[in-house]
Order: C-alpha cells, then structure tokens, then sequence
C-alpha cells in the first residue's frame, strides 16, 4: 500500500477493503492491515482484490472520493464514483492541449529527451557490468551519438522534426540491442525492430511486453481522469491508446527491453517456446506467455529509484505517478510535464 499525491494505491494481494466510520480499512485474510482516514484521499486504486464493501463505495461516492478497480495484471475493470467535479475540466484540458501544436511539442520534447536519455542509460549500465564481454568503443560511439540526438530534439521546431530525431536514436539504439544479448545467441539474436508481425523471438518478446506495459499506462490514464486515447506525440486514430504510447516511450529501454534481456541472459525462458509460423511470424506457446506475465509481475514490484520523488517506489507505481503529473501539467499545477528519468 502506497498514498501518492492523495491517491492511495492497494498493492497487497487478497485485501478486501471496508468502511469503519470515517475510516478505510484494509483486511488481509480478514486480518486488518491498515486503516486510513477518508479525508485524506481524493482517489482509490486497487490490484488483485477480492473486493470493496457496500457502504465504503457509497462513503466514497458520497465524498467524491473515486474508487477504481484493476485486475493483478493491472487492466482497467471500473470506476466507482458520485459526482462529477474535475474529470470533466481534466479533460477538455486535456482536448484543448491535444489541439494546440506548441503544447504538443513542449510535451513531447520531454517526453522523447527522457526515453533517449534511458536508452542511452542502458547502455552505459551494460558496460559498467559487462565490459570485458563487450565492444566497449562501439557501445560507447552508439551512446554519444544518442546523446547528440538529446541536444537536437532540445531545439527541433515540429512534431515531424522530433518524430525523425526519435527514430534516427531509437535506431542507433537497436544497432546494438543484439550486442546486450549474451546468452542463447543461437535462438535469441536481434537484426532490426520488427512487428506486425513479429518475425523472430526477440522481437516476439519485445511486442509482448510493449503491449503488457502499453495496458498499464492506460489503465493509469483512466484512474487519473485522462483520456488514454487523446495523446500529444501519436495522434488521434481509433482504437489506439495514444496518450498511453505517449507516455510509454520514456519507459521502454529501462523498464521493457532490460525486462527482456534479463528473461534471456538469466535463462528464464528458451527457444523451445517459441515458434515460426507459415507467414514467418514468431508466436510464444502458452507456457512461455505463463512464465513472461509472472515475471512481469515480479519485476513490477521491484524497486526503483524516481528522481523527482526522491525516494524508491515499484516499477508497477511508476505509470501511475507518471499519470498524475500529467493531469497536474493540464490542470496547471506545474510548469511542464516532468518525464520519467532513470
């Protein structure tokens, strides 16, 4: 259990949680775990519960307090909630910046300098901890030219200019993802990015978890009032969570792809789960997709360090407190919108 900017996450598997006069109590195997004041909160967030009693959903719609439940995987089921009082203006906020090319771009610089900086990051770490199995010089020359890719989305002019700069890093990134692969390099080994399908294990990986994470933004969206389909660097398109491709760039080398590595270099996983369909595409079996969601969930409740918290909070909280800032940025709370920074 976890209070962040008055929204109280419930972590903790099998709590049910009740009303004690002005109070919320957790119960775990009808043991009480915790007890907090209603007053204190403005929202309620719960994973893996085994439920919420009647009367503390009526207290809560009653103060305006919003109740919202998610599966252990983190997917959005609902929200509990009385009246309306912010999530409207939350979200015409929302709409009116998605519409105005100058918040677009400031948002999306942030967005974009954080996920080349992470990037750039991973690779530092892996010649920290791997340097004699490594080409240090060209781990290195892949590092500054990320890192000159940073200065120039710093001043780029358009979305189109920072979508080129993304792309021109994330593809120096990617030249040396297979060099971060040191175990079963004869069944995991990675060429280039491709989906849609994908065409080899590595990249089988990499679309699974992308779209594991991609559902954790989203449902973090939705607990915070924000449209998770009206985004500032992916347009609008139907169907596709924009705000939450959005977001999911500054998490992808550090959170996604290191999770992917470390499935293969520690041998969690093998290329027996794998195979290659008629159309070329690589699909998991179902005891490798099994074996992937329990480590996620694992590495979800890992600790990290959040830079502009200053303190260590799970990797599953980071989309959350992510969110959060996002909302404070549209309601003009804050200056700009604060990225995540590994």
């Amino acid at each position: 259990m976890r209070i962040l900017a008055n929204t109280l996450y419930v972590t903790q598997p099998n709590s049910y949680l009740s009303l004690d006069g002005s109070n919320i109590v957790i119960l775990v195997s009808d043991t009480e775990s915790k007890r907090i004041p209603l007053h204190n909160l403005q929202s309620i967030v719960t994973f893996n519960y085994t439920g919420a009693s009647p009367a503390l959903m009526g207290e809560c719609a009653k103060r305006g307090i919003s109740l919202m439940f998610l599966t252990e995987h983190g997917r959005f089921l609902a929200r509990v909630i009385g009246e309306t009082h912010g999530n409207v203006l939350l979200r015409k906020n929302q709409y009116n910046a998605s519409d105005d090319e100058k918040i677009c771009i400031e948002i999306s610089k942030n967005i974009i300098s954080a996920k080349l900086f992470n990037s750039r990051v991973v690779i530092e770490r892996a010649i920290r901890d791997y340097e004699l199995r490594l080409d240090v010089n060209k781990l290195k020359d892949i590092s500054s030219a990320i890192s000159t890719c940073i200065k120039s989305v710093q001043v780029s002019k358009n979305l189109d200019e920072i979508r080129g700069i993304e792309g021109e890093g994330a593809n120096r990134y990617f030249s040396v993802f297979d060099d971060l692969i040191l175990q079963q390099k004869d069944d995991f080994f990675f060429i280039t990015r491709n989906r849609r399908p994908p065409t080899d294990n590595v990249n089988a990986l990499l679309s699974f978890v992308y779209t594991l994470l991609t559902n954790d933004i989203a449902a973090a969206l939705e607990t915070t009032g924000l449209d998770p389909y009206v985004g500032f660097l992916h347009r609008d398109r139907p169907g596709r969570v924009s705000l939450a491709l959005d977001l999911i760039e500054e998490l992808r080398s550090v959170l996604a792809d290191r999770f992917v590595l470390t499935l293969i270099n520690t041998r969690q996983i093998n290329g027996y789960g794998f195979t290659k369909k008629e159309d070329g595409a690589v699909i998991m079996d179902d005891e490798t997709r099994k074996i992937v969601l329990v480590a996620w969930q694992k590495k979800k409740n890992e600790l990290t360090m959040h830079a502009l918290l200053k303190e260590n909070m799970k990797w599953g909280l980071i989309p959350y407190y992510q969110s959060l800032l996002m909302s404070r940025y549209l309601r003009g709370d804050i200056d700009s919108y604060p990225p995540f920074f590994w």
